[in-house]
């Protein structure tokens, strides 16, 4: 986790909400990393989770991530979510739960639900504390 809140640092750089992930292989060994892009690429789909999974996928050579552990400091919304099933992602641990737009646990759990076809092993609250101080300062900061 704590390379994931390295990796999200480098989001405030521009300007956008500091959420960092990293993406693991079966030996643990980081693969990939991504931060909030949206506003650098002027890009709605630019999650962290979304830049991690894409860069996984281009250094394995394969969309699937079958044993990966996908780490990132804040819940999943329900677009990235729908891409660590559909990326068969098969751990996530993430660090502050998103109350507002979380989709593993605070407004839908989209990657536990019964229904789902792909089953994720989820890890919560790793390092929330931080997680959530870093997005909270940069909120309160934006509205100054």
């Amino acid at each position: 986790m704590r390379a994931a809140l390295a990796v999200a640092q480098v989001a405030l750089r521009t300007g956008d909400v500091p959420v960092g992930a990293i993406i693991l292989d079966d030996s643990n060994a980081i693969i990939s990393r991504g931060c909030n892009k949206r506003e650098d690429l002027d890009d709605p789909t630019a999650h962290a989770e979304i830049v991690a999974i894409r860069a996984a996928a281009q250094s394995l050579g394969t969309w699937r991530l079958d044993g990966c552990t996908l780490v990132v400091t804040l819940e999943p919304c329900a677009m990235c979510a729908g891409a660590i099933a559909q990326s068969r992602i098969s751990t996530l641990v993430f660090g502050a739960w998103d109350e507002k737009a979380g989709a593993v646990g605070s407004m839908w759990d989209l990657l536990r639900d019964s229904r789902s076809l792909h089953k994720v092993e989820v890890r919560t609250g790793v390092l929330a504390e931080e997680s959530s101080k870093l997005l909270q300062d940069f909120f309160k900061n934006q509205r100054h």
